[in-house]
């Protein structure tokens, strides 16, 4: 009898376990199914499609694709300086957008937890160029420099405004600068609000009765604490600079003769302008695997100095 009821007992938690996990499932398939499915749809079948052109000499329109192997690849390597040269400016580009973008935003966010009583429109107003789109921005800073800036180097005579800002190598560089940092800047500064906001106040007052500076209190103190938001800070300007397309197409297209040509923009004309889209899918290949090192790194790096409060 105990047996049977025993039996009976097990019987019905492997039954109710199994309704368990048979609800547990349906849920999950009801909930992530649909976006598993559409981003294994959009990104990761693209991604492989792309990985496989990449040994083709497909040029994006014909049906007939041929398989070459690793020729690109070897080509971009030893015969395309127009690669060596994007990347280069690329590099170029990222390091010091990094630093400036998160130097400014830092500083906006350090300042504007102030009590300030214009803080919060001052917040908006920083946060808003990140709202606009990047070719639209580009076009409207296009505008600026032309003729913003032409219009006030003739009424105050400033050498610095009459600079061909968009028509040299160095100047396009910076100019280039100046509008990324300008639009992402006010972006990473509501991360660093957030961190910075949960620092907890108590050891801020101590460290000024103890009598530290005010440079000291950000070295020892709120850097170490705000690491999290610094690993995330420096990962999105890391990946905006890298992938900086938009701004680089409207505002110089890559002049004054490819001086300015970004590794994406060197891809998308590869690929839909010289209708070479084995060639541009390989050099999509090399960068993506470059970037993702390169992420890899430093998010290791910077999580590694993250500290508990």
């Amino acid at each position: 009898m105990n047996d049977t009821r025993a039996a009976q007992t097990t019987r019905h938690v492997t039954r109710t376990s199994g309704q368990r996990k048979l609800s547990q499932w349906i849920q999950q398939l009801v909930f992530v199914g649909p976006a598993t499915f559409f981003f294994i749809l959009i990104v990761i079948i693209p991604f492989f499609l792309g990985v496989y052109y990449s040994f083709t000499d497909w040029n994006g329109i014909s049906r007939q694709i041929n398989w070459i192997g690793i020729e690109n690849y070897t080509h971009i390597l030893t015969k395309d300086p127009d690669f060596r040269n994007a990347f280069w400016f690329t590099v170029r580009f990222t390091v010091v957008g990094i630093i400036v973008t998160n130097l400014l935003g830092f500083i906006l966010a350090y300042l504007l937890t102030k009590p300030l009583r214009t803080r919060n429109i001052l917040r908006t107003v920083f946060f808003m160029p990140n709202m606009i789109g990047g070719l639209l921005l580009g076009f409207i800073w296009q505008f600026i420099f032309i003729r913003g800036f032409a219009a006030v180097g003739e009424a105050t005579g400033w050498t610095l405004f009459n600079l061909p800002w968009l028509g040299d190598r160095a100047t396009s560089f910076w100019g280039i600068v100046i509008v990324f940092v300008w639009q992402t800047a006010g972006y990473l500064m509501v991360i660093y609000i957030s961190a910075l906001n949960n620092i907890p106040k108590d050891v801020l007052e101590s460290a000024e009765i103890d009598g530290a500076s005010r440079w000291q209190v950000i070295r020892n103190i709120i850097l170490p604490l705000i690491m999290p938001a610094v690993t995330i800070c420096l990962f999105l300007a890391i990946s905006w600079a890298f992938k900086m397309f938009d701004l680089n197409l409207a505002l110089t297209g890559g002049g004054p003769f490819k001086a300015t040509e970004s590794v994406a923009l060197d891809i998308y004309n590869e690929a839909f302008t010289n209708n070479r889209l084995g060639l541009g899918t390989a050099k999509a290949v090399i960068f993506f695997v470059i970037v993702a090192i390169i992420t890899s790194i430093q998010v290791r790096a910077t999580k590694s100095r993250e500290v508990e409060m």
